[in-house]
């Protein structure tokens, strides 16, 4: 719970004539937040009506009595509380990893294709010299030229297709260690996964302590 109001011992303590001393709460319910209103003298006001009591998200505009403006993320980070920018750091993850499977996987296959074209020409292009082999020293030519050289271009189209894995993989990298950050500090999380980091609670830098979820740490 977040308690909000003039009074000192409240949770976020807001200095507005137009605030009551105990104006408002907030409650984590299943997952959601929960704004409700403590009999104050000027009410609470979510997107400009009135409320007794109201599930809220991010987006939301809060009116505390008369002209005090806030939202959801700014109480929360009174609170140093970032799990809602923490939960969105799960599709960072998420998507990081789907992309570093598919540029590999994709590599693997353009590879494997590409060598099977190129041994499997062979074998075509010997038939069909068999096929013709009486008529003229130009096929015999053809099929040794054939012999060498599609093998060749395969295998060095082969690496290079390899030789744009890593430039790939160095962009991906580069735009994650971007965006997969502590939401207020800004440090580089690393490849740890978003299970894993949020089982620490907080974040571990002392200067930071950032909330990363809203459960209690045990």
């Amino acid at each position: 719970m977040i308690r909000i109001g003039k009074a000192d011992d409240n949770d976020v303590v807001l200095d507005d004539p137009h605030v009551s001393r105990y104006h408002a709460h907030l409650i984590r319910q299943e997952g959601a937040w929960l704004l409700e209103d403590l009999s104050s003298t000027n009410g609470t006001y979510v997107n400009e009506l009135q409320i007794s009591k109201k599930r809220i998200v991010s987006t939301d505009r809060i009116r505390l009595g008369g002209s005090y403006y806030t939202s959801l993320p700014e109480i929360l980070k009174s609170k140093n509380d970032y799990s809602e920018e923490f939960a969105a750091l799960r599709n960072v993850y998420d998507r990081y990893v789907q992309a570093k499977v598919k540029i590999q996987s994709s590599n693997q296959f353009k590879i494997r294709l590409m060598q099977t074209f190129a041994f499997a020409v062979i074998p075509v292009a010997g038939m069909i010299f068999g096929l013709v082999k009486g008529l003229s020293l130009f096929f015999t030519a053809g099929f040794l030229l054939i012999a060498i050289c599609i093998p060749t271009v395969g295998i060095y189209m082969a690496a290079k297709q390899s030789a744009k894995v890593p430039q790939l993989l160095q962009d991906l990298v580069n735009q994650f260690k971007i965006d997969y950050v502590c939401p207020k500090c800004g440090t580089f999380l690393g490849e740890i996964p978003w299970e894993s980091l949020i089982n620490r609670k907080y974040c571990p830098l002392s200067s930071c302590k950032a909330k990363w979820t809203d459960e209690e740490a045990s």
